[in-house]
């Protein structure tokens, strides 16, 4: 059997093609965020409650994990590239369709989309990154390309809500404007990323399709158990954040501002770039300890927070647990890429993505229902209760073998 590697015909360097790809990774990341403090915008128009934001936040989450689950691991066979270049043109699809189409079923499909494109982007880029970087720089420590990832996912994401924030507060057409813009940079950056050199043998007899499976050896399976239930649990309380932050804010802390809805998930998700950086010569356990720790005491607070209706406990809460989010988050992608070799580490990365994923779906949408029967602070400290629990169990099996 042959393999070849694919060139770009206009290539750039490893080293360049790194930033290339790391900029366009951030650049997906802030767009699927862009619209969190817009929801509001959109319930003033139309009159929806709630829950059809959480519907709509949930949609693409589904999206990302139907992708991941259906082809975040075919970089592996295609090339990271090609798989990075559908993903960021399905960004820009959903770009128009919010623009063409800003009606709620328009909302939920272009959301959709845009999830699928993420879930190609995820994983394809998180290693293309770790390939670029050895390639480029052969004798630097893996774990910093691993850092740049994990910081460059937690980073894009903060950057969406403020972005979507600041276009609420000052630009005359909100729910047009930032999605034009997004239009432009997600073609140009795909041209970029055409040129960028491929890292993947590709074979030129490809393996039959099948779905997302999970290879690991058996004793490897538990710690991966535990981080995956640690990633869920993390991406649920950022997608809590995410879609009900502002809704959070207006009716339990009395603070109706869409730039005070953008600044909350940028304040969460910009402390877990922060943490990852400051962190970035500290060991996977410490990490992981602190991570789970900075996460247990800011959920607590964040309900504190909303009984006494105390907003800048509720964004000192909101530093400490996104602190520990991106701790967490960058620990178990270390420790579960470690678990894998170069031929399936694309695929055991859409699978721990697939459970991170997860955690946006299922406690968004369950948040979402019991705000229409309880009250923001109520249902915020059953989730804390919850989320707890999953962190308690995660603990147990990760630190126990990290």
């Amino acid at each position: 059997m042959t393999v070849t590697l694919s060139p770009a015909r206009f290539g750039v360097s490893h080293g360049l093609g790194f930033r290339v790809v790391a900029i366009a990774f951030a650049t997906a990341l802030a767009f699927s965020t862009v619209p969190t403090p817009l929801y509001a915008l959109y319930q003033r128009r139309d009159g929806f409650p709630p829950f059809v934001v959480t519907v709509v936040f949930a949609a693409y989450a589904v999206g990302v994990m139907l992708s991941l689950y259906l082809a975040g691991h075919l970089s592996d066979w295609l090339g990271r590239r090609r798989v990075l270049l559908a993903g960021l043109l399905a960004e820009a699809f959903a770009a128009a369709l919010f623009l063409l189409w800003p009606e709620v079923p328009g909302l939920v499909v272009a959301r959709l989309v845009s999830g699928a494109g993420i879930g190609a982007i995820t994983a394809t880029a998180t290693a293309h990154l770790s390939e670029l970087r050895a390639q480029a720089r052969p004798d630097e420590d893996l774990g910093r390309s691993g850092l740049v990832a994990t910081v460059v996912n937690a980073g894009g994401l903060a950057l969406g809500p403020l972005v979507g924030g600041v276009f609420a507060r000052y630009a005359d057409h909100p729910l047009s404007t930032p999605y034009a813009v997004f239009l432009v940079v997600l073609l140009l950056e795909a041209i970029a990323v055409s040129l960028v050199p491929e890292t993947v043998e590709r074979r030129e007899e490809r393996p039959a399709y099948r779905p997302q499976r999970l290879s690991l050896p058996h004793a490897a399976r538990a710690r991966f158990a535990g981080a995956a239930i640690g990633v869920f649990a993390a991406f649920a309380l950022s997608g809590l954040f995410m879609a009900l932050a502002p809704a959070l804010l207006s009716q339990e802390l009395h603070e109706p501002s869409r730039l005070v809805a953008g600044l909350a998930p940028f304040a969460m998700l910009g402390s877990a770039a922060l943490a990852q950086i400051g962190f970035a010569r500290v060991g996977t356990r410490p990490q992981l300890w602190s991570g789970y720790v900075l996460m247990a005491t800011g959920l607590v607070l964040l309900a504190v927070a909303a009984f006494t209706a105390d907003l800048p406990l509720f964004f000192g809460a909101s530093v400490l647990a996104g602190a520990g989010f991106g701790l967490g988050f960058r620990a178990s992608v270390a420790a579960v890429a470690a678990l894998a070799d170069d031929l399936t580490r694309g695929e055991v990365l859409a699978a721990l993505f697939l459970a991170a994923y997860a955690g946006l779906v299922l406690p968004v949408l369950v948040v979402g229902l019991a705000m229409l029967v309880a009250s923001g602070a109520v249902v915020l400290a059953g989730f804390a209760a919850l989320e707890l629990g999953l962190l308690g169990y995660s603990a147990r099996r990760t630190l126990a073998r990290a």
